[in-house]
């Protein structure tokens, strides 16, 4: 296929999902900077806009994800997250788990683990842990939303208001180093400000197509120092963005 067709095939993707510069380059078995030329076109002639890492169309909408969906996006780093934020997790600590399926590789790994208390608002963590013997699971009660399994609503953050927990680990639509996190809608990102209120540790678990992301249009913002755990696909402008802040401690993971 030529520089035009290439190109012209890239548009047609990005019509229908955002991309990452690695995804195209790997679909189309080009090198990384090739890539990022045809983006480079492609924006001169307003055809896509350029995101952190990647591409969308212009004008592009996005729809949210279902939880069934997201399970296929990233695995393999998701479970590499999973794993090294599991290594975070004290004995004999109190944590919060957010919805979602990257906390969710977090508590897969917990599932043989001992004297730990689970406080989570995710049915994905609740599933996975519902008979791990060691660990005591708190549930946060509310509103279920259907499309990512998690509950929201005044009944869970008035459940927070009660406790306080060693660390919450929060995932996210979208990840900004100023603005924080991003979600699709105000329950969700209000649920994430009464986490990070309520914990004295904050880890955020995303992969790197979320870093820098802003098409979810709801914000919970980080006060305080936090710790981003991350996948090594991360692009040296994202790696900038976020080691820049003083206030932010990242951890790039890889096998």
């Amino acid at each position: 296929m030529n520089a035009n067709g290439r190109r012209t095939t890239i548009a047609a993707i990005l019509e229908v999902r955002p991309a990452t510069v690695e995804e195209l380059a790997e679909e189309f078995g080009v090198s990384l900077s090739t890539i990022r030329r045809d983006l480079e076109r492609l924006t001169t002639s307003g055809r896509i806009h350029r995101t952190y890492g990647g591409a969308v169309t212009a004008g592009y909408s996005p729809r949210e994800q279902s939880l069934q969906e997201r399970e296929h996006v990233a695995r393999d780093a998701k479970r590499m997250i999973g794993r090294f934020a599991a290594s975070l997790v004290a004995p004999g600590s109190v944590n919060l788990l957010d919805a979602g399926t990257t906390v969710g590789a977090l508590a897969e790994n917990l599932t043989t683990r001992s004297e730990l208390t689970i406080i989570t608002n995710g049915m994905t963590c609740a599933r996975i842990l519902e008979h791990a013997e060691g660990v005591d699971l708190v549930l946060l009660g509310g509103y279920l939303r259907h499309i990512s399994s998690g509950t929201v609503g005044p009944l869970a953050e008035a459940a927070l208001s009660f406790l306080t927990a060693d660390a919450a680990f929060l995932g996210a639509d979208g990840v900004d180093p100023l603005r924080g996190l991003s979600e699709t809608t105000d329950q969700q990102a209000s649920l994430k400000r009464a986490m990070i209120s309520a914990a004295n540790e904050i880890y955020v678990l995303a992969d790197a197509s979320k870093l820098g992301a802003k098409s979810a249009h709801w914000w919970a913002a980080i006060d305080r120092p936090w710790t981003l755990i991350t996948d090594s696909s991360i692009t040296p402008e994202q790696l900038a963005m976020f080691q820049s802040h003083p206030d932010i401690s990242l951890h790039v993971v890889s096998d």
